[in-house]
């Protein structure tokens, strides 16, 4: 590795940062002119707010445009001149202040205070776990780039300003345990290998058989049995959103609901809607390699690193309706799951704007009004068109796979996934030892509030766990499961993923990143 531009995923978000760039100077260059002809068009009272509103936007629009382009170029220069680093890190939160992260040299010798800037959203696509480590490219007296393991979404940093301020930083990352954790492994001595949106090929040795309407093919020894093959006829239905690696055009074949839901548009093809996002990339599947299935980090390995992990177990959630027992919209997270909450909060608004209107405001106050009344319209049409098309397939694709029967038994392990932190569950065979393979692993919602997150998580870091599903499979075979863990149910952002070479070895480094020696 020359330079840190030649890791692809590093040019790749790169490139993404500099078009939404571009893309922000575009829409404030076009706003600007349509205030003007807002101003000589309009009558009164709609021309001034007009007017007034569409140059914010425009302005605003601008200079976020400006400044990103400014330093996207300033990455780049960065990025062509440095290679990457791997760190240990701790996030530090300072009320009425910029984020703060803490790094550790690769040596241990020097601890470097930087100030990230970046918005709230960019920044916790970066932000380190409780064990956490980043990548890092630049000068720590000047500034830098950050990323998560692999290179993938950047952002700035630059030294926090202040000697006494920085002594209180770095005396808080002490206490934190900075100081004791475990030295990961340079980019630079193992080049990560990409982690693709490939799902595993249904022609692949030992892999799962093509699905037909009497089930799934042969079963291998990582895999469950199969259910009846006097099944009934499949159908196509749309999918949850998808993992970082798996199709995000997935199509999915199943019977029918338990429930009795089922109807007409639940089969009629294809996902119609990309919920990768416009990073999005639908690839071909690739054959599995087989030379990497027996190696990889071990279950000692990732429960060390889990229990690195761990935090202390907080408030339990709240409870709700068994999905055993009740329809699926009777129960709260499957319901959030779906998005119906983002269905109720538009229309409150929309109510409330509905409400303000009968009263018979002034004249001079309607065009203010129909401003207001734009963005929960434009919300709740696209929290319904989210409910109907794709939220609640997603919760009776899962209310399908908690309630069927025989579950699975494995032993879990919980990790977080540094691209965003969603909590990811590794799964070992349930009679092993310390030197067991991983089997597959599952990405999981997070099932608190906003405010907190992780609240519902199993408590503990590891332990036993029932797979239910295996029913629902997309193209590639990969089944839907739920876990029950301590009597509930965890739901899945995405498919089961078997083991399959080196891109699953690749997704495990990212998870857990191997380390090299522990710190003194």
């Amino acid at each position: 590795m020359a330079c840190a531009l030649d890791v692809e995923e590093t040019a790749g978000a790169l490139e993404r940062y500099r078009r939404r760039a571009g893309g922000l100077i575009v829409a404030g260059a076009a706003v600007l002119p349509l205030a003007a002809g807002a101003g000589a068009l309009l009558t009164e009272p709609w021309r001034e707010d007009t007017a007034i509103l569409l140059c914010v936007v425009g302005i605003l629009a601008l200079g976020a445009g400006t400044g990103s382009l400014a330093l996207a170029r300033r990455m780049r220069r960065t990025l062509a001149a440095g290679t990457w680093s791997a760190h240990p890190a701790v996030a530090l939160d300072r009320t009425g202040h910029a984020t703060t992260l803490v790094l550790r040299a690769p040596d241990g010798t020097e601890t470097w205070p930087l100030t990230v800037i970046a918005t709230r959203h960019r920044y916790e696509a970066v932000r380190p776990g409780p064990d956490g480590v980043l990548w890092w490219c630049g000068d720590p007296r000047v500034g830098g780039v950050l990323a998560p393991p692999g290179g993938g979404p950047l952002i700035w940093a630059k030294p926090l300003r202040g000697e006494r301020v920085r002594r209180r930083v770095v005396a808080h990352a002490a206490a934190e345990g900075l100081a004791h954790r475990p030295v990961p492994k340079q980019p630079q001595a193992q080049p990560p290998e990409p982690v693709t949106a490939n799902g595993p090929d249904p022609l692949a040795a030992n892999g799962p058989g093509p699905v037909t309407a009497n089930g799934p093919g042969p079963v291998t020894a990582n895999r469950p049995a199969p259910f009846p093959a006097n099944g009934p006829e499949p159908v196509i239905a749309p999918v949850p959103r998808p993992f970082a690696w798996e199709d995000p055009h997935p199509v999915l074949t199943c019977g029918p609901d338990p429930f009795g839901t089922d109807d007409p548009e639940a089969g009629s093809g294809p996902d119609p809607f990309a919920p990768g996002g416009p990073d999005s990339v639908n690839r071909p599947a690739t054959r599995r390699d087989e030379a990497g299935a027996g190696s990889g980090p071990t279950y000692a390995v990732l429960v060390a690193h889990a229990e690195r992990q761990a935090m202390p177990p907080g408030k339990a959630p709240r409870r709700e309706a068994d999905v055993r027992e009740v329809r699926w919209w009777r129960v709260r997270s499957l319901r959030r799951l779906a998005g119906v909450q983002r269905v109720l909060v538009a229309l409150a608004f929309c109510a409330a704007v509905g409400a303000v209107a009968l009263t018979g405001p002034p004249e001079e106050d309607v065009p203010k009004l129909w401003f207001a009344a734009a963005l929960p319209l434009a919300g709740l049409v696209y929290a319904g068109h989210h409910v109907l098309t794709r939220g609640r397939h997603a919760a009776r694709l899962m209310a399908r796979a908690a309630t069927s029967h025989t579950p699975v038994p494995r032993r879990y392990v919980l990790l977080y996934d540094p691209h965003g932190g969603a909590p990811v569950l590794v799964f070992f065979p349930m009679h092993g030892g310390p030197d067991d393979r991983p089997e597959g692993v599952l990405p999981l919602v997070l099932p608190g509030t906003p405010k907190h997150p992780r609240r519902g998580l199993p408590e503990r870091p590891t332990g036993p766990a029932g797979l239910h599903g295996w029913r629902d499979r997309t193209p590639f075979g990969a089944p839907f499961v739920v876990p029950w863990i301590d009597g509930r149910p965890l739901w899945a952002a995405g498919p089961y993923r078997e083991a399959d070479g080196k891109e699953f070895l690749a997704l495990l480094d990212r998870l857990a990143p191997p380390v090299e020696a522990q710190s003194s």
